[in-house]
């Protein structure tokens, strides 16, 4: 029987096995169980507890447990990214695809009508025998997404030029790799698991969906989602960005506390990224790892938090006046709405075509310089802190006129309202089909 457009929709998320992932999507779950949906969320065993206090419609949002089996050369009770080095992840999505039975047993009982996903290549085909209209939810810029459509693929054999020139005909010509980011861009072509690369994974799980969702604005993303609609052929849906309201949240006392100490806009705050900013080899914790002394000659100036910040808050702290970060898209999301200066160190691909976007055509921050060996120098860094935190720095002032009026573009919560209930009533249609 198909459903009304005023029918509450049943909706299963399954996404791939890394924070920068789970949010997005829970995200997304809260968004669609505040107009009354149902959402059943597909994850590791061990993740559901980290995200329990970020669902807010418990009533509505489910959680299904995966057992993950061990399989070669995954450490025994691995279950997301954050725990697996970049070069042994494809044994973890290797151990992912064969909860496939697993998946197959939930969808039976849960029967839902939409089932969004990303790098399970799998998913299509298992949800149309049962029914399901499988979506594909890109959690990064669309930008990246589109390289999947270009009719010429990535490979080894392509010369750095080719690399960097690819793929031909797409918008923004400043957004494009350097040479010595070319090996980085490769890594698409390596082995991720089941014999499939992960540039074939996404591929394949792009090309067998039925529709593409993205959690963005066209205000933004415009160019580069008709390029997707027209290389595709496919639907496409777009959510907005699904981030938590910041007025209904409170920021943890010991944050206000610190950060109280200081005048407005004038503390850098630095986040990299759970996947880069890891404890190295031998070391348990990021404090752990600091030179000896090094807390000590920053007391009363700075502070060293390896754990998970409430990044998307502190943002919003009035004292908090620059943010250097590696341009993930949901930190590129949450600074875009935010008043900070912007300091960019990208390190893998989709954070460099993010950065080049935001430095290059947007013009609302700074990407710092590496020597030839990608290193960044503290020099480098300090110059261009200073650079956006200067107040009569003419670049400074270009940047910040930039930013405050995209953000005021894109903050309306008229905006954000009226994209979600577009993305539901796309749902909507497609299931009535």
């Amino acid at each position: 029987m198909r459903k009304c457009e005023f029918s509450k929709l049943e909706v299963a998320v399954f996404p791939w096995v890394a924070y920068g992932h789970f949010i997005p999507f829970l995200h997304l779950s809260n968004k669609l169980a505040q107009k009354g949906h149902k959402i059943s969320y597909l994850l590791p065993k061990g993740v559901e507890s980290k995200l329990e206090n970020m669902n807010q419609f418990p009533n509505l949002i489910q959680f299904f447990p995966l057992l993950l089996p061990q399989v070669d050369g995954l450490s025994p009770g691995a279950e997301t990214t954050s725990v697996v080095p970049m070069n042994q992840q494809k044994y973890l999505a290797f151990s992912v695809d064969q909860t496939r039975d697993q998946v197959e047993s939930i969808f039976k009982v849960v029967k839902p009508d939409v089932g969004f996903y990303d790098i399970w290549f799998w998913i299509p085909d298992l949800a149309r025998k049962l029914g399901i209209i499988p979506i594909f939810y890109a959690v990064g810029c669309s930008m990246g997404m589109g390289m999947a459509f270009s009719p010429k693929e990535i490979t080894k054999e392509m010369t750095v030029e080719e690399v960097i020139e690819w793929p031909a005909g797409y918008p923004c010509s400043t957004v494009r790799f350097k040479a010595e980011e070319v090996p980085l861009l490769l890594f698409v072509t390596e082995d991720f698991g089941s014999g499939l690369s992960c540039g074939e994974r996404m591929r394949v799980s792009l090309v067998e969906s039925d529709a593409l969702a993205f959690r963005t604005y066209r205000e933004l993303e415009g160019p580069f989602l008709d390029y997707i609609a027209q290389e595709s052929g496919k639907p496409i849906l777009l959510s907005g960005p699904c981030l938590p309201e910041t007025e209904t949240q409170q920021l943890d006392e010991k944050w206000v506390s610190w950060l109280s100490q200081f005048e407005p806009g004038s503390v850098v705050f630095c986040a990299l990224g759970s996947q880069t900013l890891k404890p190295p080899i031998g070391c348990s914790t990021v404090e752990e790892a600091l030179p000896e002394g090094f807390e000590e000659r920053i007391k009363g100036r700075g502070l060293v938090y390896g754990d998970w910040v409430p990044q998307q808050l502190l943002l919003h702290h009035p004292n908090i006046g620059c943010f250097v970060n590696h341009c993930g898209y949901g930190s590129m999301w949450e600074f875009l709405l935010s008043d900070c200066q912007i300091v960019l160190i990208p390190e893998i691909p989709d954070q460099i075509l993010n950065t080049r976007w935001m430095a290059n055509e947007l013009k609302i921050g700074v990407e710092v310089e590496r020597d030839k060996n990608r290193r960044i120098l503290k020099e480098s860094l300090s110059e261009d802190i200073k650079l956006v935190m200067d107040k009569d720095n003419e670049t400074a002032k270009i940047l910040r006129a930039n930013h405050a009026k995209l953000k005021q573009a894109l903050c309306s919560s008229h905006l954000r309202e009226e994209y979600i209930n577009n993305f539901i009533q796309a749902l909507h249609h497609l299931v009535q089909k």
